[in-house]
């Protein structure tokens, strides 16, 4: 099942077949899950949107032309979902704003390593949050994209509906902020002169 290709899924899914679904769950959960915990910054409210997300697909997958990759169809599904479901939770009085970004921070690189570089790893990943508030938001969910889930800038343009220089534009201003949050901070704890 998970050698088939994407026609082979969709095959499958006008087959009625559960495995097939499955195997379509399981190959793109953790992709569509992290563009939208980009976005809502709590893991609740990104698995809801997901599963919605999957519902959708699952509905409507018949109207799939296969004018983009499959993946570009889902990750369009899911950015209408994540929007209406902002929306609803704005109209309800959810102050979005409030929630703590976690992008960089990974728990496995501060759990390890002496106190000092413990330190100095949650200081990088503060000023490294509090330098993406200077870019949009649509900028830090593209550098992700990119960088953390490994799409291509024509999968991104798609996902996104921007030009592929707009892309790569953004691609730059992200990495500049970062490079320039590195720099005021010195080298990085282990790394060699």
């Amino acid at each position: 099942m998970r050698s088939q290709s994407d026609q082979q899924l969709l095959d499958g899914l006008r087959q009625g077949s559960e495995l097939h679904f499955n195997e379509l769950y399981r190959r793109y959960f953790q992709r569509i899950y992290s563009f939208v915990y980009t976005r809502m910054r709590n893991h609740a409210d990104a698995e809801e949107v997901v599963q919605e997300t999957f519902t959708v697909v699952f509905r409507s997958f018949e109207s799939y032309r296969g004018t983009s990759s499959l993946l570009s169809w889902i990750y369009g599904i899911a950015k209408n979902t994540l929007n209406n479901s902002l929306r609803r939770m704005k109209t309800e009085g959810q102050r979005l704003d409030a929630l703590e970004p976690e992008v960089f921070r990974p728990p496995s690189l501060i759990a390890d390593g002496n106190p000092e570089e413990q330190l100095t790893l949650r200081r990088y990943a503060q000023a490294i949050n509090e330098r993406l508030e200077s870019v949009s938001e649509w900028q830090s969910e593209i550098f992700v994209m990119r960088h953390l889930q490994n799409m291509s800038i024509q999968e991104i343009s798609e996902v996104t509906d921007r030009s592929s220089d707009a892309i790569r534009s953004s691609l730059y201003r992200v990495k500049r902020v970062l490079l320039e949050t590195a720099e005021l901070g010195g080298p990085m704890p282990g790394a060699r002169a």
